[in-house]
């Protein structure tokens, strides 16, 4: 276990520098921030000057080894719009992405999983179909489309929730039910198979003619043993989820991370884009980290082979 648990370390780590070494490359090659931070009319003397302030002048290679070691001390620079530490504006972002990424999962999973063991039990049936038909569509519809058809409806129509913003639990309805639609269809199919599989089990057959109680038969035995595969693609759906926060939270003007992105993405704000694509690089590979030690705790042929 310490063996495969180093080896996963050591590619979490190779991953984490590919990505700053990436976001550091892309970054600059959007264009130069100083003909947005500067008026139309600005001399050439005054964005020499401002590059050479922000450390631009320098040669790419000479960056990013500042930016590597100044990085390494918890230092990631100053926004270049706000010209304030790049960590203070992410952590005061920090709780509303969180609000909305929590709010999501567990609708995903409360949602998800009890429908795909429906359509397990209930196979060729309409409840079956009625629940594919709508997975399938939830997974065809863009986020974004979502969005504004929620807002359409729930707020313009009907005037039962805000348009954007964040404030009550009322705010969070639309833009964690937007977010969850795609989540939910996935977990919900990919339960539903797992659950079929599981179902044909002798076990099962041998739970049943035991008298066990039908649903203890499908909550207990087979929905236990159902649920294991969830776990990686659960984790593997936070890359999903980070990419949708970005979308979701522009449209509903969600006060998170992934506004925050696109916002310094239009300044061409170097420091905070490079340090919102390491942070959400980091949870991604943390999550995927635990996911593959779960994984290997509750399968040992992952951690032998």
């Amino acid at each position: 276990m310490l063996n495969y648990l180093a080896r996963r370390i050591g590619l979490t780590v190779i991953s984490l520098a590919g990505v700053l070494l990436i976001s550091f490359v892309l970054t600059r090659m959007s264009g130069d921030p100083t003909s947005l931070l500067l008026p139309v009319d600005a001399t050439d003397e005054a964005r020499t000057a401002l590059r050479a302030r922000l450390g631009l002048d320098q040669p790419y290679v000479t960056q990013f080894i500042r930016y590597v070691g100044d990085a390494m001390t918890g230092d990631f620079g100053n926004s270049l719009r706000f010209s304030e530490p790049v960590t203070k504006l992410l952590m005061e972002r920090l709780g509303a992405t969180f609000e909305l990424a929590i709010a999501t999962i567990l609708l995903a999973l409360v949602i998800g999983i009890p429908s795909g063991i429906l359509a397990a039990y209930w196979q060729r049936t309409p409840v079956d179909s009625g629940l594919q038909s709508v997975a399938a569509f939830a997974q065809a519809v863009p986020t974004f489309y979502w969005g504004i058809l929620g807002i359409l409806l729930f707020s313009v129509w009907l005037g039962w929730l805000p348009t954007g913003g964040r404030g009550s639990w009322l705010h969070l309805v639309l833009p964690a039910v937007t977010l969850a639609s795609t989540i939910i269809a996935l977990i919900m199919r990919i339960m539903r198979s797992c659950m079929l599989d599981v179902l044909r089990q002798d076990y099962i057959r041998t739970a049943r003619a035991k008298g066990v109680p039908e649903y203890l038969v499908v909550i207990k035995h087979a929905g236990r043993n159902a649920i294991i595969p969830l776990v990686t693609v659960v984790a593997l759906q936070c890359g999903v989820l980070i990419g949708g926060v970005v979308v979701t939270e522009t449209v509903f003007s969600w006060p998170g991370i992934g506004r925050l992105a696109i916002q310094a993405i239009y300044a061409r704000d170097y420091p905070v884009v490079q340090i919102v694509v390491i942070f959400f690089a980091v949870v991604f590979v943390i999550l995927n980290l635990v996911a593959d030690i779960l994984s290997a705790v509750l399968d040992p042929r992952i951690r032998l082979s």
